[in-house]
């Protein structure tokens, strides 16, 4: 078999590299020639993911790229894993998606199968997308060519999170899309689960997200709250997550990061909206959510405070720029947003992470693009005032920390178990 999948980013790379190791033939096409080119040349340009399971898969001729969409009328599936962001209204953003079926259009072949796995709001594939590709191909779909919608589920940063054994949810247009897109998935994927319809499996990823999303938000309040009667909230997590039924742990934060949880409940709620329908639970947490780096800058003030200083004029150095720990994935991460509040306060900030050495260009934070990160030293990290703990990577020695900042604060519990002078952690 051969197919295309169409975004080489966190998703569609790994994606590849699963149908290439059980023997099909796999397109990776983008419009980023940069990636085609770390491809063929067997390289890898993210951090978990191997280079020698990109050079064994082109080695055997099972991948390569190309920035060439006019290829996808040799397959016989294309597996679209493009972007789905906000826009500056906090608003659904399907432009990439439009474009990569405008792109495909032209070049579809009848009895093609079509799948989307971008997260997006129930009717998308169904409506938006099958209109483009109906009208740019001249074929009807659930007739003509096979359209499906297919969630990712990715764990970035977790060793036991594998592609293969991650249950893949998939909903078709017709029974028969449905049927093409499970023969295709079961040839990588162990475990697949059908539902209904396309509608159905796009519900189904904004549902695991949004939970994920609401529960964040209420341990995050719940910190404030038991911060104010002088409860520390790691412990009472800790002790709750001893009960074997009922409960499930969430840790808070500085705000939320990555490419889901901070964007997909929004999708929902704009979508609501067009039938009528109010979503004030989702939304709360979302607002508690996005404060949250607010509250951690007032945190740094009283911090800085309490050594007769300032954030205007302060030196301050952001621990963690990744939204998540262990990964190199900057994509949303509050880091950027706690970057912004300080500098915006007066106050010279710098970051340092092991897994992102420079910044990249991003759509919503392009004026950090080029900033490095400091060395790991103690000369470097005692120069400034205040160390805030944003993102607790493993590769950080936080003993080394306690012992060279002259201030700490931590949103994540990383100093839990150090030994630390009186007085110089704050928890945030």
């Amino acid at each position: 078999m051969k197919i295309a999948i169409v975004g080489l980013g966190y998703v569609g790379l790994p994606l590849c590299l699963q149908f290439a190791r059980n023997d099909v033939d796999v397109i990776g096409l983008d419009i980023d020639a940069s990636k085609v080119e770390h491809i063929n040349a067997g390289k890898s340009y993210i951090e978990h993911i191997d280079g020698e399971a990109i050079r064994s898969a082109v080695g055997t001729g099972r991948l390569t790229a190309s920035a060439d969409f006019g290829r996808v009328q040799d397959v016989e599936a294309i597996i679209i894993c493009v972007p789905t962001p906000l826009n500056k209204n906090r608003e659904p953003d399907i432009s990439y998606i439009i474009k990569t079926g405008e792109a495909i259009a032209g070049h579809l072949q009848k009895g093609t199968l079509v799948v989307l796995e971008s997260t997006t709001y129930p009717g998308t594939t169904d409506t938006d997308l099958r209109e483009v590709l109906e009208q740019g191909s001249g074929l009807k779909a659930g007739a003509d060519f096979h359209l499906a919608f297919s969630p990712e589920r990715e764990d970035p940063g977790n060793p036991d999170s594998k592609v293969a054994k991650i249950p893949k949810v998939i909903g078709g247009f017709t029974p028969a899309c449905l049927e093409r897109a499970k023969a295709l998935y079961s040839q990588a994927i162990q475990t697949l689960v059908p539902v209904s319809s396309c509608r159905a499996a796009e519900a189904t990823k904004l549902l695991e997200n949004i939970f994920r999303s609401v529960n964040i938000a209420l341990v995050n309040e719940l910190k404030q709250v038991y911060g104010a009667m002088d409860i520390d909230v790691w412990e009472v997590i800790n002790a709750a997550k001893t009960k074997p039924f009922g409960f499930m742990a969430f840790y808070p934060g500085p705000g939320l990061g990555g490419h889901c949880i901070p964007i997909d409940p929004f999708y929902l709620t704009w979508n609501a909206r067009e039938y009528g329908q109010n979503t004030r639970f989702i939304e709360l947490a979302g607002e508690v959510n996005t404060a949250m780096p607010t509250f951690v800058l007032h945190r740094v003030a009283e911090a800085l405070n309490r050594r007769q200083k300032s954030v205007n004029g302060s030196r301050v150095l952001i621990l963690g720029l990744a939204y998540k720990a262990n990964v190199d994935d900057d994509r949303e991460s509050p880091s950027y947003h706690l970057l912004d509040l300080l500098k915006e306060q007066g106050a010279t900030v710098a970051y340092y992470d092991p897994h992102v050495p420079v910044i990249r260009p991003t759509r919503e934070h392009p004026h950090w693009a080029g900033m490095k990160s400091v060395g790991w030293n103690r000369e470097t990290v005692a120069s400034f005032d205040l160390v805030l703990i944003s993102t607790a990577h493993k590769a950080v020695n936080y003993q080394e920390l306690a012992e060279w900042a002259a201030g700490i604060v931590d949103t994540r519990n990383a100093m839990a178990g150090c030994t630390v002078a009186p007085g110089k952690v704050w928890k945030a």
